[in-house]
């Protein structure tokens, strides 16, 4: 087991990005390769729609590599009408 799994923090991956780089940041946090995380939400997608949704939420969740706040963090703050450097 890896011993720095505490300092690990689930981030959309910039380098193993294919659309919005959540699929490397879960292989990466995980520790798989991205490309069975992408068969995963493949799967999920075929039985039932599913992966799609959960791959929106995931992104819109997951704060990019190298920044703190999420996709998510910047609409509620642009509703609250504080500024917001996305």
């Amino acid at each position: 087991m890896n011993n720095d799994f505490g300092k690990k923090q689930l981030r959309r991956s910039a380098d193993q990005r294919m659309l919005t780089g959540v699929c490397g940041g879960i292989g990466r946090f995980v520790g798989i390769d991205a490309n069975i995380v992408r068969l995963a939400f493949a799967v999920f997608t075929l039985l039932g729609g599913s992966g799609i949704l959960l791959y929106i939420i995931a992104w819109v969740i997951m704060p990019d590599e190298g920044t703190d706040t999420s996709v998510l963090e910047h609409v509620i703050r642009n509703f609250q009408g504080k500024q917001s450097n996305l």
